[in-house]
C-alpha cells in the first residue's frame, strides 16, 4: 500500500507540470499573437498615414496641373507678342539698311556740292 500512496503524488506532479507547460505555451502563443496583432495594427496605422499623405499629394498635383495650364495659356499669348517683336526687329533691320544707303547717298551729294563750290569759275 505504500507504493500506491507514492504513485498519486507523482501523477499530481506530472499533471501540475503538464498544466504549467500548457499554461506557459498558451501564454507564449497568446503573447506571440498579441505581438502579431500589434504589428498588424501598426501596419494599418502606417497605411492610413501614407494614404493621407498621398491624398495631399493628389491635391498638390491637381493644383500644379491647373497652374501649368494657366502658364501655357499665358505663354500662348506671349507667343503672339514675340512674333510681333520679331516683325518689328526685321523692320528695324530693313530701316537701318535704308538709312545706311541714304547716308552714303547724302555723303556722295555732299562731296559733289563741295566740289562744285571749290571749282573756280571761268569768268573770274
Amino acid at each position: 500500500m505504500s507504493e500506491n500512496m507514492e504513485s498519486p503524488p507523482k501523477h499530481d506532479e506530472l499533471a501540475n507540470a503538464l498544466n504549467d507547460l500548457f499554461t506557459n505555451v498558451s501564454a507564449m502563443i497568446k503573447g506571440d499573437l498579441q505581438g502579431t496583432n500589434n504589428v498588424l495594427k501598426l501596419l494599418e496605422n502606417m497605411n492610413l498615414k501614407v494614404a493621407e499623405e498621398y491624398n495631399g499629394f493628389g491635391d498638390v498635383a491637381s493644383g500644379l496641373r491647373v497652374f501649368v495650364e494657366r502658364l501655357k495659356t499665358k505663354s500662348e499669348n506671349f507667343d503672339e507678342y514675340a512674333h510681333q517683336i520679331d516683325n518689328i526687329e526685321q523692320q528695324v533691320t530693313d530701316l537701318e539698311v535704308a538709312i545706311s544707303m541714304l547716308d552714303k547717298y547724302v555723303s556722295l551729294l555732299e562731296s559733289k556740292v563741295q566740289s562744285v563750290y571749290r571749282m573756280p569759275t571761268s569768268s573770274s
